[in-house]
C-alpha cells in the first residue's frame, strides 16, 4: 500500500461460518492458475504470527487487529 500514489479502495468483510457450510477446502480455479490454501487458526495464534513477522501484509494485519480489538473472535 502506498498512500498518496494509489487510489484503490479496500473493503473488509467479516461473517460467521461453520464447517458444515464450506463447499470445498480451497484449491481455486485451475485454468486461472489459482492456488488457494485455507488456513484456520485461532486469533491468538494469528497475533503471535504477526509478532514473529510471518504475516507482513498490512491489510491482513489490520483485519486481524480489528477482530482482536473488538473481541469478535473468542
Amino acid at each position: 500500500m502506498s498512500p498518496g500514489s494509489v487510489t484503490e479502495i479496500l473493503y473488509f468483510f467479516i461473517a460467521e461460518y461453520s464447517k458444515d457450510i464450506k463447499v470445498s477446502d480451497g484449491v481455486g480455479v485451475e485454468h486461472e492458475e489459482e492456488n488457494i490454501e485455507v488456513l484456520e487458526i485461532s486469533i491468538d495464534q494469528a497475533m503471535k504470527i504477526i509478532e514473529n513477522g510471518e504475516i507482513k501484509d498490512g491489510k491482513t494485519i489490520m483485519l486481524l487487529q480489528y477482530l482482536k480489538l473488538n473481541k469478535i473472535l473468542k
